[in-house]
């Protein structure tokens, strides 16, 4: 804890942002750190809870309460609050792989299971978490640690996302011979391309990666296994493989239209836009968004980063449409701490976009019904109708269009943000690698073993489609039982 009566006496902080007006002129990072003053004082809100459902990692209602990878949250604030910043990054790297990604990108499961946020507002976890990692570079605390001694067995990563960086650095920490996959020409997954770099600069990205090469990890990257690399090279020359290749196959949308032009995937947008910053190739970008009306189906997280995203590419306007009702300002009686709290929020992007139009951009329980062209053949509108959600038949919430709703967006860009129905088939397929009843790898959260000996999954290809902590979590777990059955037991946390 940090101080007794902190929680009562201290108010909290959010770290210091550019304004929006400001910030959308450029892909920087947007937030920065308060003081260490400041950074002690919100530790000290930290208070003796008894059970600290902040580092509980728990799935409740289909959504995760506390953190996932079981943070000594309470430990480090405490610390923290008392000054001793290098005691603070020793318990935060005990259980944390990399606290620069989630304490920037992670939505913060532990601050909505604040015991404060019962009936104030949470600590701030997550810029305390970010502060105590960027102080350990800073400072000079965080330098490579290879193996002292290795062992003679060689494992294969394929994918180098968050769960197969985290699998990576914890084989890696064993001794093994590890070598990271990756079909990009960047190492990072969705790290690198699939997180604008306005919320993760890449050169974040790239410091963790230097560091790890400097351990001792290999990366390949342009190289996709099962297609310009041979499957079966991986498995005559690595004695494990743990895979870690994402739930890239995006969700489409078949209505009609659907065959116009200038409609694209959320992440095709998302990573082409990085390619050029990373790349510096001449405005606009492959797919841009400037002088567009611009209309973003999905309101999950990635179509929050394509509206920012195209705001700062000066998209002309912007609709996001979501197919779920607006959320109540405050918790719901069906959704009690310590559950993530379902409640209405302006996002980065959706300040942004209130700041320069005046109003926020998302249209509440909306479906898109057609994509309507032009001449070329290119899109121009798309047309949508209300739906309202009522009780079905079998007993499940399902939308129900209202007649007399029907209108036209004018739209020259659509970006599709539905979500992701699961990896992709091509590898899995040539090793027969069983799956379950969502498409998924199929791997049991104990053993995280395939259908095929020697093979391991983790992350989004196992689970489905979630946050980045919970890939970094996944990658841990994963790595353990990858250890366990090359060595026969494991000390891997």
């Amino acid at each position: 804890m940090g101080k007794i009566t902190g929680f009562l006496e201290y108010a909290r902080q959010t770290a210091p942002e550019r304004t929006p007006l400001l910030r959308i002129a450029d892909f920087q990072e947007f937030s920065a750190l308060p003081s260490p003053e400041e950074l002690a004082t919100q530790a000290g809100r930290c208070m003796d809870c008894g059970v600290p459902y902040c580092q509980s990692g728990l799935m409740l209602h289909g959504m995760t309460a506390g953190c996932p990878t079981h943070n000594l949250i309470p430990e480090w604030n405490d610390l923290v609050y008392r000054g001793a910043w290098e005691e603070a990054l020793g318990r935060l790297l005990k259980t944390a792989s990399f606290p620069e990604f989630t304490g920037r990108v992670c939505p913060a499961p532990c601050e909505g299971s604040c015991t404060v946020a019962l009936n104030a507002q949470a600590v701030t976890i997550k810029q305390i978490e970010r502060a105590i990692i960027e102080r350990g570079f800073e400072a000079g605390w965080i330098k490579p640690q290879p193996p002292v001694k290795r062992t003679d067995k060689k494992v294969a990563i394929i994918g180098s996302g968050p769960s197969g960086l985290a699998a990576a650095k914890q084989l890696n920490a064993a001794g093994h011979h590890v070598t990271v996959f990756e079909r990009d020409d960047r190492p990072g997954g969705l790290l690198m391309y699939g997180i604008p770099n306005m919320k993760l600069d890449k050169r974040i990205v790239e410091r963790r990666i230097a560091l790890m090469q400097a351990e001792g990890i290999e990366f390949v990257c342009n190289a996709e296994v099962g297609a310009n690399y041979p499957a079966e090279q991986i498995r005559q020359h690595f004695d494990a493989v743990v895979l870690c290749i994402g739930a890239t196959k995006p969700r489409d949308l078949p209505i009609p239209g659907r065959n116009l032009a200038n409609i694209h995937f959320a992440m095709d947008f998302l990573r082409e836009n990085t390619r050029q910053l990373l790349g510096g190739r001449a405005v606009p970008a492959p797919i841009s968004a400037h002088d567009r009306d611009v209309v973003v189906i999905g309101g999950g997280d990635t179509g929050t980063d394509c509206v920012a995203t195209a705001i700062r590419q000066k998209c002309r306007s912007l609709v996001q449409l979501e197919i779920l009702e607006q959320s109540p300002s405050v918790r719901a009686p069906d959704n009690p701490w310590p559950e993530y709290p379902r409640v209405y929020k302006l996002d980065y992007a959706h300040e942004e976009a209130e700041q320069l139009w005046g109003h926020d951009p998302r249209d509440y329980a909306v479906t898109a019904k057609s994509f309507v062209g032009n001449a070329k053949g290119e899109v121009a509108a798309v047309n949508v109708v209300q739906v309202e959600w009522t009780v079905g038949p079998d007993g499940r919430m399902r939308p129900v269009e209202v007649p007399g709703t029907e209108r036209a967006l004018p739209a020259q860009l659509v970006l599709l943000a539905m979500g992701y129905l699961g990896p992709e088939d091509q590898l899995l397929d040539q090793w027969s690698i069983a799956r379950d009843g969502r498409s998924n790898t199929q791997a049991s959260p104990d053993s995280y073993a395939t259908s095929i000996d020697g093979i391991f999954a983790a992350g989004d290809a196992r689970r489905g489609q979630s946050l980045v902590v919970w890939a970094i979590q996944e990658g841990r777990a994963a790595a353990r039982e990858c250890d366990r059955y090359l060595m026969g037991t494991t000390d891997l946390p």
